[in-house]
């Protein structure tokens, strides 16, 4: 018997304006000291949402998924809500790993969302393992161009920034894998190589405490 061709999330006119949103709050905002348009990492994370199954709802959360942290803190948030609804703003709200400003240090933020995760529901570790595994790629193609001076970038450093990914896929590996997971996984993996470090699943590497910056 012939299988049925899944069917595809329907995307209409709430999407296109999340990302009127997402486009107009990051306004003017590049990824770390570079001069890509930091709308580019959300789009790429929204695929990466629809990619592994998500729909409208999850692919606008994934639009959304930085602009409470990065674009207004929790007052943002509760925007969110009233212009996209319960379900989005909870997804945004479980990737956002800082609501105040100025931020925590970064080691705190991270070992705190590292716990928080643990306890999200499927949908919202989907967008924050798309997110995690656009930045793991992004990094690795960064540092095939420009070697170890891309870690000046990062507040964590290199021992911190390859602590964290390790941390997060992890925690993402815990559960049934799915195809984000699996893809985080490899990705991971393949940073490691070519950093020359190894899995470390217990304690942590030295981090940086001096709490500058997301």
């Amino acid at each position: 018997m012939k299988r049925s061709a899944p069917k595809p999330p329907h995307l209409g006119p709430r999407l296109q304006k999340a990302f009127r949103y997402a486009a107009e709050k990051h306004a003017g905002q590049t990824r770390k000291q570079t001069a890509v348009p930091y709308l580019s990492h959300l789009m790429a994370v929204t695929s990466l949402v629809l990619e592994g199954g998500g729909d409208e709802e999850m692919a606008i959360a994934a639009l959304l998924h930085d602009v409470v942290e990065d674009c207004g803190g929790a007052p943002r948030l509760r925007e969110v809500q009233k212009m996209f609804g319960t379900r989005v703003a909870k997804i945004v709200e479980g990737c956002t790993d800082s609501f105040s400003d100025p931020k925590l240090p970064w080691v705190v933020r991270k070992e705190e969302y590292l716990k928080r995760l643990k306890h999200e529901d499927s949908e919202t570790r989907l967008v924050s393992a798309s997110d995690k595994l656009h930045n793991v790629r992004t990094v690795i193609t960064d540092y095939r161009q420009y070697g170890e001076s891309i870690w000046k970038r990062f507040s964590g450093g290199r021992e911190g920034t390859l602590w964290y990914y390790r941390a997060l896929n992890d925690e993402f590996q815990r559960r049934k894998p799915n195809r984000i997971t699996r893809e985080l996984a490899l990705a991971v993996a393949e940073l490691q190589k070519m950093t020359g470090r190894t899995p470390r699943r217990k304690g942590r590497a030295d981090k940086d405490r001096d709490g500058r910056g997301r």
